[in-house]
C-alpha cells in the first residue's frame, strides 16, 4: 500500500512539470511541444532499452500494438490537447478540469471491473461516493475564485472569448484520452506478471519515436504548404536552447520515469484507488502554475485543494483492506 502511494507520488510529482512548460515556452505551439516531448522520450527510451532487452525481447506482436495504441492517445493526443489548452486558456482552469480525472478514473474504473467479474477490485459504489464527492467539491469549489481564470498565458486574461473555449474543448479531449490511458495500461501490466513496470515504459517510448517523428515530418509538410509565411521555423524554433533542454527534462522524468512509477503503482494498487491517486499530478501542476505565475492561491484554490487531499485520504480508508487482501 505504501509503496504504491509513493509511486503515484512521484509519477504525480513529475508529470505535473508538463503543465508549466507550455508556460515556459509560450511561443511554441502546443502539437510542437508534444512531437519534442515525445521524440525526446523515444531517443531516450532507445538509449534505455538495452537494460531490459531481455524483456522487451518476450513482448509479443500484440503486445507491440498495444503499447503504440497506448503512446498514440496517452503520449501525443493527450499532451497536444493538453498544451494547446494550457497556452489558450492559461494553467490553472485546464490543470483544474484534468484534475477530475480521480473522479472520472474511479468512475470508469469499477464499472469495468465490475463488468470483468472483478470482484476484488470492485467497490460498492456507497463506498466509492463520500471520496469522489470530496474531490468533486474541492475542484468545483476553484471554480469558483476568479485568480484561477485571472492569468492567462504570457500573462494575459484568458477569461471569455474564442480562444478560452477553444482551450476548455482541447482540456476535454484531453481529459478523455487520459480516461482511457490508464485503465487500459493497468489492465495490460495485471494481466502479466511483477518486474515489466521499468520494460513496459521503454516499450512504449520506443513506439513512441516512430509515431512523433512520422507526425511532425506530417506536420512540418502541411504547415509549409498551407501557411508557409507562418510556418514553425523547423527544428528547434526560436529558441533552441530552452525548447531543446525542456523537451529533454520532460521526455525524462514525466514520459519515462513517471510512465515506470505509474506503472509500478498499477501493479500495487486497486485501479478504481489509483485513478484517484491521479490528485497528486493535479497538486503537483498547480504548485508548479503559481510559482509560475508568481502568487499564492486565493481562497478558493486554497480550499479546493484541501479538499482534493481529504478525497484521496478517504480514498485510502477505503481501499485499504482490498489492497493488503490482494
Amino acid at each position: 500500500m505504501l509503496a504504491g502511494l509513493l509511486a503515484a507520488l512521484g509519477a504525480g510529482m513529475l508529470w505535473g512539470l508538463v503543465f508549466v512548460v507550455p508556460l515556459m515556452l509560450g511561443d511554441y505551439p502546443g502539437i510542437v511541444l508534444a512531437f519534442g516531448r515525445y521524440i525526446a522520450f523515444g531517443v531516450l527510451a532507445v538509449a534505455l532499452a538495452w537494460m531490459d532487452r531481455a524483456a522487451l525481447a518476450r513482448l509479443s506482436r500484440a503486445d507491440w500494438i498495444e503499447a503504440g495504441k497506448l503512446a498514440l492517445v496517452g503520449n501525443l493526443v493527450y499532451y497536444t490537447t493538453l498544451a494547446s489548452a494550457i497556452q489558450l486558456a492559461g494553467a490553472p482552469v485546464p490543470t483544474l478540469m484534468i484534475g477530475t480525472l480521480p473522479v472520472v478514473i474511479a468512475i470508469c474504473a469499477n464499472l469495468t471491473e465490475r463488468r470483468a467479474g472483478n470482484a476484488a477490485d470492485v467497490v460498492a459504489w456507497r463506498r466509492l461516493a463520500l471520496p469522489l464527492v470530496v474531490i468533486l467539491a474541492g475542484l468545483v469549489v476553484v471554480q469558483f475564485d476568479s485568480t484561477a481564470h485571472a492569468t492567462g498565458a504570457g500573462g494575459q486574461g484568458a477569461r471569455g472569448g474564442l480562444r478560452y473555449v477553444a482551450g476548455l474543448v482541447l482540456a476535454a479531449v484531453a481529459l478523455a484520452s487520459w480516461t482511457w490511458y490508464p485503465i487500459r495500461n493497468a489492465r495490460w501490466l495485471r494481466a502479466r506478471g511483477t518486474g515489466l513496470a521499468r520494460p513496459w515504459a521503454t516499450a512504449q517510448g520506443l513506439v513512441t519515436l516512430p509515431l512523433a517523428l512520422a507526425a511532425a515530418i506530417a506536420f512540418a509538410l502541411w504547415e509549409g504548404v498551407t501557411a508557409p509565411a507562418e510556418a514553425f521555423e523547423w527544428p528547434f524554433g526560436p529558441r533552441p536552447l530552452a525548447f531543446v533542454g525542456l523537451m529533454l527534462v520532460v521526455g525524462l522524468a514525466a514520459s519515462w520515469l513517471g510512465t515506470l512509477l505509474w506503472n509500478r503503482a498499477s501493479h500495487l494498487l486497486p485501479p478504481a484507488f489509483a485513478g484517484q491517486l491521479i490528485v497528486f499530478e493535479t497538486l503537483a501542476a498547480l504548485l508548479y502554475a503559481f510559482l509560475w505565475y508568481d502568487r499564492w492561491p486565493g481562497p478558493g484554490e486554497t480550499a479546493g485543494i484541501v479538499l482534493l487531499v481529504a478525497g484521496v485520504l478517504l480514498g485510502v480508508r477505503v481501499f485499504r483492506p482490498a489492497a493488503t487482501g490482494s
